[in-house]
């Protein structure tokens, strides 16, 4: 986004576009559990603004973590922090007052959710550092996105899944797509982690091997969906987004090449956040028939 104005620079810190990948799968939970639970729209929008508030302070506070590796990356040293169009202290107080709204949502919608939140906001800062110590790092974002569709759900219905292996296979989807595009996303940066002390499988493994992984996780995410479509008792126009995300998880590979990234914007930008809006249409389209 372009522009001089704070409520831009805001947008901009915490790259608000991204938003595409995984609120449509929030979406998705909430579309499962209104197949049991009546709609309630006090509850879409207080998990909505949950949603927004999470990924807000999730993605600031890594922000301000990978501050001093953000200033010596070419590709990110242009970012607000680091080029002072945003100061240390404002963005604490955005992360600080998102994490509060965070709270406070959660806590407007069930007592299950209220519980849940500490644990969530814990897990989804801590990812922040996951790249000091292990390679892994790719699986705990993943992880984090995947309690969107699991708090998307239980905002709705305030209880667990029934049959309960509903949640953990949607979450599993999830999360194997993200880790999978956050691999493919990590290649640009394989020269850079190396000389920093940086870790992630595109380091440990190098780019051949860390692509034929992400193939891996995003083959186990669509196997995850289609599953999904049998313990759900999902119809036709699912089944039919599926297949296209699969299709498009196909091109999404043919666009990145070992030492060439020159598409890897569209590979990954692109492509998932057109992924992710196909399964939500397939999802939501399925529950009005």
């Amino acid at each position: 986004m372009k522009g001089g104005g704070r409520l831009i620079a805001y947008a901009n810190f915490v790259k608000i576009a991204h938003t595409v990948f995984a609120l449509p799968f929030a979406v998705v939970g909430m579309t499962l559990a209104l197949r049991t639970n009546p709609l309630d729209w006090r509850k879409v929008g207080l998990a909505v603004a949950a949603f927004g508030a999470a990924r807000f302070a999730a993605m600031g506070f890594n922000r301000i973590v990978d501050l001093r590796y953000d200033a010596r990356n070419p590709r990110t040293a242009m970012r607000e922090l680091p080029a002072g169009r945003m100061s240390i202290r404002e963005a604490w107080v955005l992360v600080s007052g998102m994490s509060l709204l965070f709270l406070a949502c959660c806590s407007l919608l069930n007592p299950l959710c209220l519980a849940l939140a500490p644990v969530a906001l814990l897990w989804f800062t801590s990812y922040s550092y996951a790249k000091r110590f292990t390679p892994l790092s790719h699986l705990w974002l993943g992880l984090a996105m995947a309690i969107a569709p699991a708090g998307g759900y239980l905002a709705i219905s305030g209880a667990w899944s029934t049959p309960w292996w509903m949640l953990p296979l949607l979450g599993l989807a999830v999360a194997a797509w993200g880790a999978g595009f956050d691999i493919i996303y990590s290649l640009q940066d394989e020269d850079f982690d190396s000389d920093n002390g940086l870790k992630s499988l595109t380091v440990s493994l190098g780019a051949r091997r860390a692509i034929l992984v992400a193939r891996v996780l995003h083959a186990l995410a669509v196997v995850c969906l289609m599953a999904l479509a049998g313990v759900a008792r999902l119809g036709w126009p699912y089944w039919v987004a599926v297949a296209v995300a699969a299709g498009l998880l196909v091109y999404e590979h043919r666009l990145v090449r070992v030492g060439d990234y020159s598409r890897l914007d569209a590979a990954f930008f692109t492509m998932n956040g057109v992924i992710s809006g196909v399964v939500m249409v397939g999802a939501v389209a399925d529950a009005l028939r």
